[in-house]
């Protein structure tokens, strides 16, 4: 009984998500507390992460240079320029320009491997995308960050490369080694780490929601119209990037969901520590919305999946 109750909450983490923030907007004092935590939540969800790798999945890296090099590039490429596209067009002010930048600059989601496996793709390139790019971004976020944002509004680089190192890079390492020496410990924690982790995000999400509540009220419309877009070019230019480099369906798909799922809890984290609670608004729509559209496109891809392969095997069939 406890497992399937787990697995319910974690299967309908975005509805959990979206109480929070519901929670957060309408009683705002009741997840203030979350604020000073944040780094921590991040951590402990990075952590979970980490005991999921082994040293195998670096292996992966090396054997498909190229599938995971296409796949990292246009992660870094196409989100960080949406935004700055988005932020010009909707002309914001920087305090929630930042966020949106902030979100484009980020790695790969952690949720993302799971919906690559929903929707057939090469779950092996998702990983070694996802830890590519985590592994990249105590150096490439700021840096992004700090190309797009700097020339008006200031920009710590070296402060945010420690703390992207303390609370995302450090945890993963963390939880990959225990995971290596200590096996039969993971194997006894992890059935419940995934419902920690959602736990974690879904406080998180209601936090920063809670902190700018008073300012989610004015632009809660538009920063859900700038993420939807923000998500949706994501999800599109990363699969026609990938078959632009003739890459196969499997990985395309993969690609697509890699680039347009990102760690927006991380954006957010960021943006409360180094920026203001509006500018973490965009995060938090992201953590929410990108769940929903990465689960619909799973969905849409399995259909044309198997509506391509009936052909197929009736052909065989008849042969």
């Amino acid at each position: 009984m406890i497992k399937k109750f787990f697995s319910f909450i974690v299967s309908t983490m975005a509805l959990w998500v979206v109480l929070a923030g519901v929670a957060g907007a309408l009683r705002p004092q009741s997840l203030t507390w979350v604020g000073p935590y944040v780094s921590w939540m991040l951590g402990i969800v990075m952590f979970g992460m980490g005991m999921t790798l082994t040293f195998r999945d670096f292996k992966i890296i090396l054997q498909r240079p190229r599938d995971v090099f296409i796949g990292v590039f246009a992660q870094f490429f196409i989100m960080p320029l949406a935004a700055w596209c988005l932020i010009r067009l909707f002309a914001l002010t920087p305090e929630l320009a930042i966020g949106v930048i902030l979100v484009g600059a980020c790695p790969g989601g952690t949720a993302s491997n799971v919906i690559a496996y929903l929707a057939k793709g090469d779950v092996a390139l998702s990983v070694s995308m996802t830890l590519m790019t985590t592994l990249l971004a105590p150096v490439v976020t700021p840096s992004l960050t700090w190309l797009l944002a700097g020339a008006w509004i200031e920009v710590s680089f070296a402060a945010m490369m420690i703390s992207i190192l303390k609370m995302v890079l450090l945890p993963i390492m963390l939880g990959l080694v225990i995971q290596h020496f200590f096996t039969a410990f993971v194997e006894r924690v992890m059935p419940i780490m995934p419902i920690v982790s959602v736990i974690m995000i879904v406080l998180l999400v209601g936090g920063v929601v809670a902190l700018s509540a008073s300012k989610l009220a004015e632009v809660g419309l538009l920063m859900a119209v700038i993420v939807i877009l923000h998500n949706s070019f994501g999800l599109a230019l990363g699969y026609m990037s990938a078959r632009l480099f003739r890459l196969d369906s499997r990985k395309a798909r993969t690609v697509s969901i890699e680039v347009g799922m990102q760690n927006s809890g991380m954006a957010a984290s960021l943006a409360i520590m180094y920026f203001n609670p509006a500018a973490a608004i965009p995060g938090a729509i992201f953590s929410v919305w990108h769940n929903i559209s990465g689960s619909l496109l799973a969905n849409y891809f399995v259909r044309y999946s198997d509506k391509k392969e009936m052909p197929a095997i009736a052909r065989t069939v008849q042969s």
